[in-house]
C-alpha cells in the first residue's frame, strides 16, 4: 500500500509550542506538580512526556517523574495483531508507586481510544492513582470508546481515509505531524 504524504499539520516550531501550552495548562489545572507523574506511552508517548517534563521543569523549577508503560497485552486487537507473531513485549517503567498520584498519562494520536483504555487497564494494574489525565500532541476524531483528552495540542479532524503520521527527532530524525491519504 501506497500512502501519499498530503500535508504539514504541525512543523517542530508549531510541536514546541503545543506542548509548551499542554506544560502551562497541566501545571494550571493540578495547582502546580505536587503529587504529579506523566506516563508515555511507548513509544511516542515517552519521548513527549520527556519534552513536557522538561518544560514543566523550566517553568516550575521542579522536576517532575516521568514513566512509561507498555500497553502490548492490553491491547484488544492483540489477538488479530499476533495470529502469525508473538508480541513483543518491552515493559513499564514507574520511578514512583502511582497509587494516590495525579496520573498524566500522555500519547501522540488519540484516534479510537483503544490505546488509551488498553493503558488505563496497564495502569489500574499497577497501583490506584486518584485521578488520571490525558495529554495528546494531536487529536483526530473517529471515537469508538468515551475518552476524551484533557489536554490536546491539536484538534486535526481527519477522514477515515486519511492517516495522521507522528514524527519526532528521537525516533525519526525530526519533528512534524503529517496527514496522509491510504
Amino acid at each position: 500500500m501506497i500512502v501519499a504524504q498530503k500535508t504539514v499539520v504541525l512543523d517542530q516550531p508549531a510541536i514546541r509550542r503545543a506542548l509548551t501550552r499542554i506544560a502551562h495548562e497541566i501545571i494550571e489545572r493540578n495547582k502546580g506538580i505536587e503529587n504529579c507523574i506523566l506516563v508515555g506511552i511507548k513509544t511516542r508517548g515517552i519521548h513527549l512526556a520527556k519534552r513536557l517534563a522538561n518544560r514543566i521543569e523550566e517553568i516550575e523549577g521542579t522536576k517532575i517523574p516521568v514513566g512509561e508503560i507498555d500497553i502490548t497485552l492490553y491491547r484488544d486487537d492483540l489477538t488479530v495483531k499476533t495470529e502469525n507473531e508473538e508480541p513483543e513485549v518491552k515493559g513499564s517503567d514507574l520511578p514512583v508507586a502511582i497509587t494516590d498520584k495525579k496520573v498524566i498519562l500522555i500519547d501522540d494520536v488519540l484516534f479510537t481510544g483503544r490505546t488509551v483504555r488498553a493503558a488505563l487497564d496497564a495502569l489500574m494494574d499497577m497501583g490506584r492513582p486518584g485521578t488520571i489525565q490525558l495529554a495528546v500532541l494531536v487529536d483526530r476524531g473517529h471515537r469508538e470508546l468515551p475518552i476524551r483528552a484533557d489536554f490536546v495540542g491539536k484538534n486535526i479532524p481527519t477522514s477515515s481515509s486519511e492517516k495522521i503520521v507522528v514524527e519526532l527527532s528521537e525516533v525519526d530524525d525530526e519533528d512534524q505531524v503529517t496527514i496522509h491519504d491510504n
